[in-house]
């Protein structure tokens, strides 16, 4: 079974290096459309048997152009939503950045009791984040089989997250897989599960798997930018 987590597009926090972590929160940039535009066609060539994104407009929007040229609906799930600031929503000076990503950093290196400020703590994060992927895998098995592969489009710091935790041989290691590894706007990771093993980290194109015409280099990104 397979999962394609891919972020979503461009959005204009982004682009202002801010914290945008709240439900729905913004939708794209020009660029971030022709991200999300671009997927069709960059997987063309990819199993795909189901598509999910999170309760935040932007994911919702970058997961468009793709259902419509699969002809599969959106399934929208709360679960995958982004990492929530807590205290910090909406700030961008360098002393927030670094308090939300030394969190996460914590938090790939096991210590998920620890809370975001006023925010979530890692455990609280992955559970909701395992139970949508515990669905994903239950529908894949009755409509697709073992084979079955799904889109789950979300965000920069929980799908680093996620990833690092729960699909890494590297887990153990600082969290280094995570923290070391951008996810510019539009990457994707890639897992794969076998009947017997875990999840297992099969690709990390940090990158817009659109191409380079789709990257951004001059923005600030404070969940996307190596912690």
């Amino acid at each position: 079974m397979r999962l394609l987590l891919i972020r979503h597009g461009q959005t204009p926090s982004n682009v202002l290096g801010l914290l945008d972590t709240a439900v729905p929160g913004p939708g794209l940039t020009d660029l971030g459309r022709q991200q999300a535009a671009a997927l069709p066609e960059t997987l063309a060539d990819h199993q795909i048997d189901a598509i999910f994104a999170s309760s935040q407009l932007r994911a919702q929007i970058t997961a468009a152009p793709l259902a419509a040229a699969r002809s599969i609906e959106v399934q929208i799930r709360d679960g995958l939503r982004e990492i929530g600031a807590g205290d910090l929503e909406m700030l961008g000076d360098d002393r927030s950045i670094r308090t939300y990503q030394q969190t996460i950093r914590r938090w790939m290196s096991g210590e998920l009791t620890v809370t975001m400020p006023g925010g979530p703590s890692g455990a609280d994060v992955l559970d909701r984040f395992d139970a949508v992927v515990a669905e994903v895998v239950d529908q894949l098995s009755d409509t697709a089989g073992a084979d079955g592969a799904a889109v789950l489009v979300a965000h920069g710091a929980v799908l680093r997250l996620w990833a690092t935790v729960r699909a890494s041989d590297l887990a153990s290691v600082e969290g280094v897989l995570g923290h070391a590894h951008s996810l510019q706007n539009t990457g994707m990771i890639v897992v794969e599960s076998g009947p017997e093993a875990g999840w297992q980290l099969i690709s990390w194109a940090g990158r817009p798997i659109g191409g380079p015409r789709l990257v951004d280099d001059s923005a600030e990104d404070p969940t996307g930018e190596d912690f």
